[in-house]
């Protein structure tokens, strides 16, 4: 994975443990998390062993979410970023994934479609994929809206962690 990805106003970059803070403001915000299917964390600790875990992503799957830095304050405004799914999800396994998650003082700005088109050039040029899927809680609709917007067909629902989802998929020659 080459890295940092440049983009018009970003910097996505490794997520490294000194993104602590950023992380755990980030996952402790209720508006954030809303439509992910976990609570917000309380505790620091938490956002350390997300860190971990993505970090193991990049060394075990060469591929992981990536910190989003805007350029012009060098500020953590979120991640976002392809995934190897390495558990089931919707009867997929072991396939690539788009996700993202922002600050709400970032919302609203086209930092998500900007650093999402990123990712799946890093997606379909670095990682040589096919297919890059993606998945959305159906009452998300900023990021139902951001997905069809990308170029993702909407293969229908299903249910994750008891909430009902919409699951997406975007083929190489499909890219907008």
């Amino acid at each position: 994975m080459k890295l940092p990805i440049i983009t018009e106003r970003l910097i996505l970059r490794k997520l490294v443990p000194e993104d602590l803070d950023d992380m755990f403001l980030l996952d402790s915000n209720p508006d954030v998390v809303k439509y992910v299917g976990i609570k917000p964390l309380t505790k620091k600790e938490e956002s350390a062993k997300v860190i971990d875990n993505i970090i193991s992503q990049y060394e075990n799957n060469g591929t992981g979410r990536l910190a989003v830095i805007e350029k012009e304050t060098n500020q953590f405004i979120g991640w976002s970023g392809i995934k190897l799914l390495t558990e089931e999800v919707n009867g997929f396994k072991n396939v690539y994934e788009l996700g993202y998650r922002f600050l709400p003082g970032f919302w609203g700005k086209g930092y998500a479609t900007e650093s999402a088109k990123a990712s799946l050039d890093l997606g379909f040029n670095q990682l040589n994929a096919d297919k890059i899927y993606a998945y959305a809680d159906i009452e998300n609709q900023t990021s139902n809206y951001i997905l069809t917007k990308l170029g993702f067909e909407n293969k229908g629902t299903f249910l994750d962690k008891g909430d009902h989802c919409y699951w997406y998929e975007l083929e190489k020659n499909n890219r907008k």
